[in-house]
């Protein structure tokens, strides 16, 4: 990793840095500056499940989505700068699917 390119070597960004100020936070240790998005989501599962205090759950896969898919768009237009062709590009979706889920989160 170096100051042009904030992402890991595979790819990811550690979550506690930023691709727009490439800072990251000295106070963490370097197991945390190195955590990837898939790390995060296995702990706040962990954690979720760890205080359901015996309660039913469901839909989980529906709440995992929604709660890693508006940061996602939102981060995404924000890159492009609210460019909805560039960002389709970028996520791989179509336009018209991108606009119904920016819709769906209240982005658009």
């Amino acid at each position: 990793m170096n100051s042009m390119n904030p992402f890991l070597n595979d790819g990811t960004l550690p979550v506690n840095q930023s691709p727009e100020t490439g800072s990251a936070d000295v106070s963490e240790d370097v197991r945390r500056r190195e955590q990837t998005l898939r790390d995060c989501v296995e702990q706040a599962l962990r954690n979720y499940f760890e205080h359901l205090d015996g309660q039913d759950v469901t839909d989980v896969y529906d709440m995992v989505l929604a709660e890693v898919e508006a940061p996602l768009l939102e981060s995404v237009m924000h890159y492009v700068k609210g460019n909805q062709t560039r960002a389709s590009e970028v996520l791989g979706l179509n336009r018209g699917t991108l606009r119904k889920k920016l819709k769906q989160y209240g982005l658009l």
